[in-house]
């Protein structure tokens, strides 16, 4: 029973880590696309990509960066109890989602630095979980069970 549990865990562990990689992937390419959104706004239609410049394509993309850090990020809070990931994605996410809400009411450069900064954060959180991730993963493969005193 017990390498059936440890081998659960290692499963569950390769999903997170694979979760976290899309979503540092992910929040990096949006602040990629952010910060240089600006720079090639009268491109995009010329090459048939109008719709990245789109506010739908931005609010979508955020809600899926913003949906899988929340489940990657808590996830890996509960297998190693840091809170350094949650702590910088916290405010990542506040400045994504006021950048595409509150943010286009405004001129670009204020909308581009909040979402690239707010992307930024997000993929930081992500890397630092993982790297947490890894040195949690180096210290054993200790599986929380019932019989656990922490």
């Amino acid at each position: 029973m017990g390498s059936v549990a440890v081998g659960d865990a290692t499963k569950s562990a390769r999903w997170w880590h694979l979760a976290d990689r899309v979503g540092a992937t992910a929040s990096f390419l949006c602040a990629i696309h952010c910060a240089l959104l600006p720079f090639v706004l009268t491109v995009l239609p010329l090459l048939g990509l109008g719709f990245l410049a789109g506010h739908r394509f931005e609010r979508g993309f955020v809600m899926f960066a913003g949906t899988l850090a929340l489940f990657a990020l808590l996830g890996g809070y509960r297998r190693h109890r840091r809170p350094l990931p949650l702590l910088l994605a916290v405010p990542g996410l506040a400045l994504l989602l006021l950048g595409v809400t509150w943010a286009t009411d405004y001129s670009v450069v204020v909308h581009s630095v909040m979402v690239t900064c707010g992307g930024l954060l997000l993929a930081s959180a992500h890397f630092v979980n993982l790297a947490i991730d890894r040195r949690h993963g180096r210290a054993g493969a200790h599986v929380h069970g019932a019989q656990c005193a922490h």
